[in-house]
């Protein structure tokens, strides 16, 4: 090969830098994501500052704050009751937040919309604020897992009158992730697991700052690795995966779906036009809650020809006691 003919060591760098698999690339379109998705939280925070200017087609918005003692510090948590919610035996969404976001962040027109078309099948939906980058699980920070599994949700049951057996779980980018992280956690406790643009990694080399502690705490929480467990922790439980086009985690997120599905899994999958932004998630609320809904409305069956699942076992006891 002539000298012409090959490229220079920095020019091999820079293609490499540019290569949509690199490590580097992937850290670059996800520091962009992230700082798109700041610029839009504060303007949404200031539109959400006044509550009174939001149009809730009938739900009611609760505000909750829940003494932790996991996490020693008192966590407030937004709660939508639909306007035909039955009065008892309640079915729950539990929904967490990306970074940089709160309980507030999604209390938008398109997903109380979506969730009044859903009439007398809407869940009571849960926004709990889980720190500005948690990652919403346990790590030096806080115990930020167990907090929603031992302490949360207890207290929504009580407060809301939630049946047990009907509770799912999502979230959207670090709440995604998140929600397959927690859910790893319990198995069988969750009706059904979404993650709408999960913030999914292949290594630890590939995080953003402050995802998590080191590579060791990456390594308890990888949900790559526990999709390919056998038994799965997410057996018997309905996923949903979804991300946009542009989306920069989408190489994670493939790699969770094919473990998932090697694990004999069936999972929703939905891609489409989008990047990793509120533009597509609020665009998407109608089939995110509708997932949900069918989830929930089913979980008390068990025969798999009506595309239902098992119930979903009581808390575990590892999982502590309710914690106000």
């Amino acid at each position: 090969m002539s000298d012409r003919e090959t490229p220079p060591a920095e020019e091999l760098d820079q293609a490499i830098d540019r290569s949509p698999y690199s490590g580097r690339y992937i850290a670059l379109r996800v520091a962009i994501a992230l700082l798109v998705i700041g610029v839009a939280l504060f303007v949404q925070r200031t539109w959400l500052s006044d509550d009174s200017a939001r149009d809730t087609f009938g739900a009611k918005v609760k505000k909750i704050d829940v003494e932790s003692k996991l996490l020693d510090r008192t966590m407030p948590t937004r709660v939508v009751v639909p306007r035909r919610a039955p009065g008892k035996h309640r079915g729950l969404l539990v929904f967490l937040h990306g970074r940089g976001e709160d309980e507030r962040s999604y209390l938008v027109d398109p997903m109380f919309e979506a969730l009044a078309d859903l009439r007398d099948r809407a869940p009571v939906v849960a926004f709990p604020y889980g720190g500005q980058s948690s990652y919403w699980h346990n790590r030096e920070s806080g115990q930020w897992a167990a907090y929603v599994l031992s302490e949360l949700i207890p207290k929504l049951i009580r407060r809301f009158d939630i049946a047990p057996r009907k509770i799912a779980i999502g979230g959207i980018s670090m709440g995604g992730f998140g929600a397959f992280d927690i859910a790893r956690l319990s198995p069988r406790r969750f009706c059904a697991v979404g993650g709408h643009s999960p913030a999914i990694w292949e290594s630890a080399s590939e995080t953003a700052d402050g995802a998590f502690d080191d590579a060791a705490d990456f390594e308890r929480n990888d949900i790559i690795a526990a999709a390919e467990l056998t038994p799965s922790p997410y057996r018997s439980t309905r996923l949903w995966i979804d991300a946009g086009d542009d989306d920069p985690f989408l190489q994670g997120d493939k790699a969770f779906e094919d473990a998932l599905t090697a694990s004999g899994l069936d999972p929703v999958i939905r891609n489409g036009p989008g990047g990793h932004d509120s533009d597509y998630w609020n665009g998407n609320w109608r089939a995110y809650l509708g997932f949900y809904a069918r989830a929930l409305n089913n979980c008390r069956l068990s025969t798999r020809t009506t595309g239902a699942r098992r119930p979903i076992s009581e808390p575990a006891a590892a999982a502590g006691g309710d914690g106000g």
